[in-house]
């Protein structure tokens, strides 16, 4: 029902931003951009129930990532963020010993105000939602692997940027999001809930720009 309600609230934002589309299309810009980047993510490892007592924690990690952003107007963007399926370290006890690894494809799509009156600075504001799908879910065979994690997290995303362009086309970028996203706990098997993981990554990344 939650991934239903997001559908429906995406494809109403996308109805009312089509005149702007129109609009932007008509001034002969070309509306798409897409950035490369290097992130680095710190997850918050909040905890409840097994997740505290065992002390499970994500491990921080940097990874790639691809967005593609398209342009209603010169001032209002959409953005789809995308990597491949990331293999997450998750630690645990005092010592931080590994217990095991789950995968994480975490997609966003968020909506954005560009200013774009600061010359070659296009520094940017955005929101919007995170869907984290989970793979490898009861792979912690350090814990006997008798745990396993939720499929999914669904979640805000907030962001920060700037794009300096060095020409017409081509920029580099600075970029922050932060993401609300979480997992139970869960015995395996069974499925019985006995804690949980709040990530919330901070999301800091650098890459590069390209304009049509």
């Amino acid at each position: 029902m939650m991934r239903l309600k997001s559908l429906v609230v995406a494809m109403a934002a996308m109805t009312l931003l089509a005149p702007l589309a129109s609009q932007a299309q008509s001034t002969g810009d070309n509306p798409w951009m897409i950035r490369v980047r290097a992130v680095d993510l710190l997850w918050q490892n909040g905890q409840s129930g097994v997740a505290q007592a065992a002390n499970l924690k994500a491990a921080n990690q940097v990874i790639p990532e691809f967005d593609v952003s398209y342009f209603f107007t010169k001032n209002i963007a959409a953005e789809l963020v995308l990597t491949y399926p990331q293999q997450v370290t998750i630690n645990y006890g005092p010592g931080q010993n590994q217990a095991g690894k789950i995968s994480a494809l975490p997609p966003s799509l968020l909506l954005q105000y560009h200013f774009t009156e600061l010359g070659a600075f296009k520094p940017y504001v955005g929101a919007g939602v995170n869907y984290t799908i989970f793979g490898n879910r009861a792979n912690f065979p350090a814990l006997g692997n008798g745990y396993q994690v939720d499929q999914s997290s669904l979640g805000f995303a907030g962001q920060v940027g700037m794009d300096y362009m060095l020409d017409k086309n081509w920029g580099l970028n600075v970029d922050v999001k932060y993401i609300t996203m979480s997992t139970n706990v869960s015995t395996y098997p069974g499925g019985v809930n006995s804690g949980k993981l709040t990530l919330n990554p901070w999301t800091p990344g650098i890459g590069v720009t390209y304009k049509f």
